[in-house]
């Protein structure tokens, strides 16, 4: 039988000298390759299951580079009978102090400042297993809740994790975001800014990985850093120095973190619920 070794190392020109796992999470194996050159981390997925995910993280990660930030270089992609594999820049992590996340707060105005016509992106995606549809609408407020939060109401409702009367409070929520949500620009967006997603470059250096991208609020990504930790919110002065926030934005951040509780919900458990109620019944 032939090894992943032996597949990837018809794909590289350099001489594979070692092969160790990382922590991969619940989607993918993670390798740590050691060449006669470089180093390297390796994805590893079942295909059938994520069709074309790496592909399409190659694409956030390329158009987050091209926004002026740091992400991991990719070194290729590639598919066997069964698996995909992506093949990426290994970043080693170093000590941060207060600048990084001055970097951090710049280097996501830069992303937040690129700029599309409409909501989405001209191709759909991924926020971790779950597969994310981009299709393009002219407003935020139809975005988010034909394209984020409705997809994803429909699916917990139908997993038997939310119900009927869940279901009437969020159509009660729909009728009333025209109000409440501000009027931008459609931002890029990483899409999936947790802790886990921002390594710590070298030079006081943020480094963006698995992103989830498309055009959205800005406050999206803002909303995200909020609700896991991970962040030194120190971050937030610089951010709204260099691109302010629209006023009463942190009154609004649970309304955009609806999404990646929802998410979770499905993902993992009922224990995520409690969060989306406490939204939900103010409607």
């Amino acid at each position: 039988m032939i090894t992943f070794k032996e597949i990837l190392q018809e794909h590289l020109s350099e001489n594979i000298e070692n092969i160790s796992s990382l922590i991969g999470g619940d989607i993918n194996d993670v390798y740590k390759i050691i060449t006669n050159q470089n180093t390297y981390v390796l994805k590893v997925n079942r295909k059938a299951i994520f069709p074309e995910m790496f592909k399409k993280e190659k694409k956030g990660l390329e158009i987050l580079a091209k926004s002026g930030v740091k992400s991991p270089n990719v070194i290729l992609t590639f598919l066997d009978s069964e698996n995909q594999y992506l093949l990426l820049e290994f970043i080693k992590e170093k000590e941060i102090n207060s600048i990084f996340w001055k970097n951090f707060a710049k280097d996501l105005a830069k992303i937040h400042s690129t700029t599309s016509k409409n909501f989405g992106l001209d191709h759909s995606n991924y926020i971790g297993s779950l597969p994310q549809d981009n299709s393009e609408k002219e407003t935020w407020e139809t975005f988010f809740i034909e394209n984020r939060i409705k997809p994803l109401v429909k699916k917990a409702f139908n997993l038997q994790r939310l119900n009927s009367k869940h279901i009437i409070s969020f159509e009660n929520l729909y009728n009333r975001l025209d109000g409440i949500l501000p009027k931008e620009k459609p931002s890029l967006l990483h899409g999936d800014l947790w802790g886990g997603n921002l390594m710590k470059g070298k030079n006081q250096t943020p480094v963006f990985i698995d992103p989830a991208v498309y055009f959205g609020h800005r406050e999206m990504d803002i909303a995200m850093t909020q609700l896991f930790g991970g962040f030194d919110n120190s971050y937030l002065d610089h951010y709204n120095e260099i691109f302010p926030l629209e006023k009463g934005w942190e009154e609004r951040i649970t309304i955009h973190n609806l999404y990646p509780n929802l998410v979770h919900l499905i993902l993992f458990s009922r224990s995520y619920l409690g969060g989306i109620e406490k939204v939900i019944r103010q409607f």
